[in-house]
């Protein structure tokens, strides 16, 4: 089986054209501005796990019409965990949230949701703070597979176990005295059946939000502001400069005055639109067209 050419050859940025438009033609999703590097890493897995070449791929992604599907739900990027990088959710429940609830009901968009547990992560947080009744939270992802298993909310309890550590240090923290701990059992919002290996969400958190298929390349700029907090958390750093700063302005235009963005541990904005954004310890804040 052929490998891809390394990062610099000419002929891999070639090869990586012919998958994407391949791609692009079988199923309107375009990865042509996703990172070379990233991409190029998730293609050879991909040739390795089908066992064929670049060339025979193509030629299956023009010849099957429900090939194109697969490919995209295989070299897509999922991981996605309970509460994941606590600290961050520590700062929400502390900092963020009790400040935006002057505005009452929250608009919430996970956007590059995967499997769904930060979604849940969320409304168990906005429902300990009184905060879930009437908010509107959306999610998406491109992934049609992963939004299957987040609008199911059944996940696998031995690889999650690890990450209820972060449901106790987020979940049972007193944000008003650190050394009285809270006692919020896992029972309220989910059950562990440790012999079926799996945690389900209740009901009452899949029946809140709104999961939808979306292609974050092709997020247009709207005419009017929408939401409170958008988290689009480990999503841009797969994507190549120019993308983001589309993706960035997208988002700006999409959030209210002094809406909150909330990225990955290691993403940040940089280029045109860092300025539109104030940094505040764990988020990005909005501002307002006159402070720009």
């Amino acid at each position: 089986m052929e490998r891809l050419e390394s990062p610099t050859a000419g002929s891999g940025r070639e090869e990586l054209k012919l998958f994407t438009s391949a791609v692009l033609s079988a199923t309107g999703c375009d990865f042509s501005e996703y990172s070379d590097k990233s991409l190029r890493r998730r293609l050879q897995r991909l040739l390795e796990e089908e066992g064929c070449s670049l060339e025979e791929l193509v030629h299956r992604l023009r010849g099957e019409a429900s090939y194109g599907e697969r490919v995209v739900n295989r070299i897509t990027v999922n991981t996605s965990e309970l509460f994941r990088d606590p600290e961050m959710w520590l700062y929400l429940r502390s900092q963020v949230l009790p400040e935006l609830r002057r505005r009452g009901a929250l608009r919430v968009w996970h956007a590059g949701c995967s499997r769904g547990q930060e979604v849940y992560s969320m409304l168990m947080l906005l429902n300990e703070l009184g905060m879930m009744r009437g908010s509107e939270v959306c999610a998406s992802d491109l992934n049609s597979e992963v939004l299957t298993e987040a609008r199911r909310g059944v996940y696998r309890y031995r690889f999650n176990i690890q990450y209820l550590d972060n449901y106790d240090r987020v979940i049972n923290t007193n944000p008003l005295n650190y050394e009285a701990g809270l006692s919020v059992p896992y029972s309220k919002y989910f059950t562990i059946d440790k012999e079926r290996d799996q945690i389900r969400m209740h009901d009452f958190l899949l029946s809140h939000p709104v999961f939808k298929r979306q292609d974050l390349t092709r997020l247009n700029r709207v005419s009017e502001p929408h939401y409170d907090i958008i988290f689009c958390r480990n999503v841009v750093i797969y994507f190549n400069a120019a993308l983001q700063s589309r993706l960035f302005e997208a988002l700006y235009h999409l959030l209210v005055p002094g809406g909150v963005l909330v990225l990955g541990l290691y993403e940040s904005i940089v280029g045109t639109w860092a300025d539109r954004f104030k940094k505040q310890s764990k988020v990005y804040v909005k501002r307002g067209e006159e402070d720009a």
